[in-house]
This record gives structure tokens, sequence and C-alpha cells, in this order.
């Protein structure tokens, strides 16, 4: 590989990622009651790319497997399909070497609830100063009690809080101290698994203020995941968004918001509240979101969609460039839908 190649390769690369579960009931039920087994296909042929210092946000309904990615590009789940690459390494076949170890700092999780993450019996010095242990970074007892009170402030803390426990923080505080922490191993790329959620609007926007500012002091990459897209619209550079499992469109965060394509994307855009009318006519999409289990034929969203025909209900559609864009959608294909 060239200098030139390796300059613009992207830092984090997911070809066709699939995770299936084996959600059967246990095997002696199968056979006395002639049950089969029953697979839950919780990611089924994702494909993005991240570029260094840059935001990808996923976005869907509950459900949508979100989560499971986020997990697949942090190791903790090995993949039923595909491949990841990190810097042009293989993730999941490094993890298994014993260069694994030196990986996992590069690759760090803010995960979505602040009171479950934290371990309510440690103090934060201990919390934020366990991967610098871990991983062999600081020896000294001293030493790495400055680094945790520099990666503190580095948040918006106070150094003194250290010696305290998570119970005697708040929500917005509890998710600096696991930024905190994430930060420990000097990573290059964090995936954060709706962070904010569980947070007050007040609060949201002071932690995205943060991570955004980190972002630009350390150029960090993001992979964002979040169901808000007025989050998303914040934080990201581009945006896939999800639908049972599969990416059905995926643009640039501009591209998206102001020409979205897909038939579902529309229908989360409009669920956003305006002030006024922006003039575009809005389809109503109504229905629930499917059995993951019990998944429709074809396109997964054919029964909800307004613009359905018999090719959306037998043939799952491919995800194809649409005007700078990609879109899994045989109504965009066909132009019938602009």
């Amino acid at each position: 590989m060239n200098v030139v190649s390796a300059i613009n390769q992207p830092l984090v690369q997911a070809h066709d990622l699939a995770m299936t579960f084996d959600v059967s009931p246990p095997w002696l039920n199968r056979v006395l009651e002639g049950k089969p087994r029953v697979l839950l296909h919780a990611v089924d042929g994702v494909s993005f790319t991240i570029e260094k210092g840059k935001t990808l946000a996923l976005v869907g309904e509950s459900g949508c497997g979100k989560s499971t990615v986020a997990r697949l590009l942090v190791g903790l789940y090995q993949p039923t399909r595909g491949h990841l690459q990190f810097d042009g390494k293989d993730v999941h076949a490094v993890l298994k070497s014993p260069q694994g170890h030196h990986l996992r700092r590069h690759i760090q999780m803010i995960f979505q609830d602040p009171y479950a993450s934290l371990n309510p019996r440690w103090t934060v010095e201990d919390i934020v100063g366990e991967p610098l242990q871990e991983h062999g970074l600081i020896a000294d007892p001293a030493a790495r009690k400055a680094r945790v009170a520099e990666l503190l402030q580095s948040v918006g803390l106070n150094a003194l809080d250290m010696t305290k426990y998570p119970h005697q923080f708040s929500g917005g505080q509890r998710q600096r101290i696991s930024i905190a922490r994430a930060l420990g191993t000097e990573p290059e790329f964090l995936v954060c698994d709706e962070p904010t959620s569980a947070l007050d609007v007040s609060v949201q926007a002071q932690v995205l203020n943060i991570m955004k500012d980190l972002q630009r002091e350390r150029a960090l990459t993001y992979l964002f995941i979040s169901h808000n897209l007025a989050v998303v619209r914040h934080v990201s550079d581009q945006v896939g968004v999800m639908y049972l499992g599969r990416l059905v469109e995926l643009a640039d965060k501009h591209t998206l918001f102001e020409r979205p394509r897909h038939p579902y994307t529309r229908m989360l855009l409009d669920a956003i509240p305006k002030m006024r009318d922006t003039g575009r006519a809005r389809t109503p999409v109504s229905g629930e979101v499917p059995n993951p289990l019990r998944p429709p034929t074809g396109c997964a969203f054919h029964p909800r969609c307004p613009h359905t025909n018999a090719r959306c209900a037998a043939q799952r559609p491919l995800i194809l460039e649409q005007d700078s864009a990609r879109v899994a959608c045989h109504a965009v294909e066909e132009g019938r839908i602009g």
C-alpha cells in the first residue's frame, strides 16, 4: 500500500456484518414438542466506513440492531458473517491474538446507562484508573492518581471528585465519569451507545458539547448510536438508518436531513416536532415494527410503506448509490418516489 492510499483509508471499515442469535427452546422441548430452531437475525449485512476524526450516527427504532452493531465493533460479539477492519487490521482476528490487548486500548465504549455502567462500590479514582492499571499504562499509584485528576478535569469535573462514589453524582456527571474512563487508554475510536438517552435535555447538551470538544482536541472517531434525530443532527457527519437489522439509507448529515430518500427515513424525520411546516408533502406511515423472529419477505419495511408493490413484497432490495446517498429501496431505484 502506498502512502497516499494509507492516508485516505478510513479508520473503521465494516463489511457485510451479521449477527444471528439462537433463541430456540431447549433441545428437549424441541424434540418432544416438535418445535424448530428459532434464529434471530439481529444484524443482517451491514456495511459502512468511518473516516478518522469523523462521526457516523446509526439511528432507528428500538430493536433495529443498533446496539448489536456497537457490541460487534468493540469485540463483545463475534460476527456470524462479515468482517470489521480498524486501521487496516481485521479487528476480530487481532482480538484473538496476543496483540488483542493492545488493540483494545484504541477502541473503547461509552454505555447507555450511567447508573448501571459504574461500579457503585468503587470510588471515582478506582473507576477511572482501572483501565490505566489493566493495560499497564501507569504503574506508579501517585502518577495514576494525577492522570485520573487530568481525565476528570478534561470532562468538566473536579479533581477532588475522585474520592467520591457514583451515587454522589447526577446522571450527567456519571456519564462524564464514563467518558473519562473511556479516554484513559487514549483511544482513537469511541463507540457511544445512546450515551445521552437517560439524561435530561439540558444535561444532554452539556455532555454532547464535551464530546464534540474532545473530538476536536484529540481527533477522535465516533460511532454514535441514537434514536434521537435532533441529537444526531448535532453530532454526526454521516447518518445510517437501520430497520430490522439492515441499513436502509446511508448519507452525509446534510443530504439525509435535507433530502431523505427512503420512506422509513422520511417517517423518522416527520416524527420530529417542528415550529412551522416546511412545505414538504408528508405521507404518514402507520403500523408497528414486525416481529424480528418472523420478518416480512422481501423488503422488511414493505408492510408499513405507502409506496409498496409486488416486487417489494418478494425481493429484498440491495443498498445502491442514489444521488450521493446509499439507499435500499425498490421505489427509489425505480423512480416511483423522488
